[in-house]
């Protein structure tokens, strides 16, 4: 046997397992001690390939770049061109991603309208219906359609200025969203037809359609009921995004809406979040190349959502195909969720500002997601307004930045050709070279 070793000699670092973390640990012991999933709002946390992956090549001899402050760069989006007879003009590219009534505050949506309508683009209402509130302020407003039917009725289907029918979602593709009972007041009860107080679980599919025939009919009878003047949106999760867009416009969409697993939802199982989808940059090319391979590209327009935060990530989307971006949890955090300033109450929750994702429980600081009438009040409407509206103009102002030192005279102008991707992961999702070399990973010729 050998001696053991003296009590001076150091002794080696302990080692956390990765597969084990602290976080994997805790979760296992919580679900060992309450025999429940975990449920939360929010998007994916994992660390995915992202935006951040791709850099613009910036003009210089081989591109002339656009002087910032004497040349133009136009940021106008028309949505809905294929059939409907009223499209829906935008001064921007960027949109707000339907947020539903119940999940959030009336404050929170009457804000979410002022701003998007400073701003010259559209909000969209998400399950539950329509309040007046987003409707009175709200220039542009997408009416969705959700496999849960909750609130949905034929005249504010005629309301609305375009319809997105929902069959999937990025943060759970192929599952349904929760409403927590304790954020069901009389009022999102009598608009959803539920009863006061009780859980409530949307469905994942639409009760009176199994498949793209089906759609087709369903897309139909809505154009008949609103006099084929509002574009028909349908938005599909990053899941098979190649053959959901074909689909989708084979069904006779106007629009296309794709949504990766960076995008945030309301509430749903957190293994849900983390483990089911594909991260958005996985999910534009493939898409794109469905409309390419129809001839469809730019007239059925593509809008992108899941994980937009800033003025890049608009121009890297626009660059990979898209016509116009969507943004949730940016548009939130602008309003005021999260944010450092309600730190005592957030740490009062358990939780800190930044990583407050139980939106489902109702007791937002911020007075966002809730509907408790005390902690609404913290949100006033007219300054969430005001910054969101200022957000997105800086997200707007840094696209055009962008397109213009590549030589373009609009955003859309941006093209693959105008991008490199840092990592081989990024090179192959994205279909651009991978920076410093010609090669695009898995494309034959390389």
């Amino acid at each position: 046997m050998k001696d053991a070793p003296p009590h001076d000699v150091p002794r080696t670092e302990p080692r956390q397992s990765w597969t084990f973390s602290n976080s994997v640990n805790s979760e296992i012991r919580r679900a060992a001690a309450t025999g429940l999933y975990d449920i939360r709002g929010g998007g994916s946390k994992r660390q995915l390939p992202h935006f951040d992956d791709l850099l613009f090549l910036g003009a210089s001899i081989s591109r002339y770049p656009l002087e910032g402050y004497r040349e133009k760069c136009g940021t106008g989006v028309t949505l809905g061109t294929r059939y409907a007879k009223r499209p829906i003009e935008l001064k921007i590219p960027v949109t707000i991603a339907g947020m539903s009534f119940g999940s959030l505050s009336a404050h929170a949506k009457e804000a979410l309208g002022r701003g998007a309508s400073a701003a010259g683009t559209s909000t969209t209402t998400g399950d539950g219906g329509m309040t007046e509130e987003e409707r009175g302020h709200s220039d542009k407003l997408v009416y969705q359609v959700l496999p849960s039917r909750y609130g949905m009725n034929p005249d504010d289907l005629r309301r609305a200025d375009a319809i997105e029918i929902v069959v999937g979602q990025g943060a759970k593709p192929g599952g349904g969203g929760m409403l927590l009972g304790q954020k069901i007041t009389e009022r999102v009860a009598g608009m959803r037809t539920l009863p006061v107080g009780i859980d409530q679980r949307s469905a994942c599919r639409h009760p009176d359609w199994t498949g793209p025939d089906d759609l087709e009919i369903k897309i139909l009878e809505i154009r008949e009921i609103t006099g084929w003047e509002k574009p028909i949106y349908v938005k599909i999760g990053g899941a098979r995004p190649y053959y959901d867009t074909t689909l989708a416009v084979k069904a006779g969409a106007d629009v296309v809406v794709l949504d990766g697993m960076q995008g945030g939802t309301a509430a749903t199982q957190d293994v849900f979040i983390e483990h089911v989808g594909q991260p958005i940059l996985a999910c534009i090319r493939p898409a794109v190349q469905a409309l390419q391979d129809m001839g469809m590209h730019r007239e059925v327009q593509l809008i992108v959502s899941g994980g937009i935060r800033n003025g890049a990530d608009v121009a890297k989307a626009l660059a990979l195909g898209a016509d116009a971006v969507a943004i949730g949890t940016a548009a939130l955090v602008a309003l005021g969720d999260n944010d450092p300033v309600w730190e005592e109450e957030y740490r009062k929750l358990g939780t800190r500002a930044g990583a407050y994702d139980d939106w489902q429980e109702g007791r937002d600081p911020a007075g966002i997601t809730t509907q408790d009438p005390v902690l609404m009040k913290h949100l006033d409407p007219l300054a969430g307004g005001r910054r969101l509206h200022n957000y997105l103009s800086v997200l707007t102002l840094e696209a055009q930045t962008i397109a213009r030192a590549c030589g373009h005279n609009h955003v859309h102008n941006l093209e693959p050709e105008d991008l490199c991707a840092l990592t081989v992961e990024a090179a192959a999702m994205a279909r651009v070279p991978l920076a410093g070399t010609s090669w695009i990973p898995g494309q034959s010729g390389y």
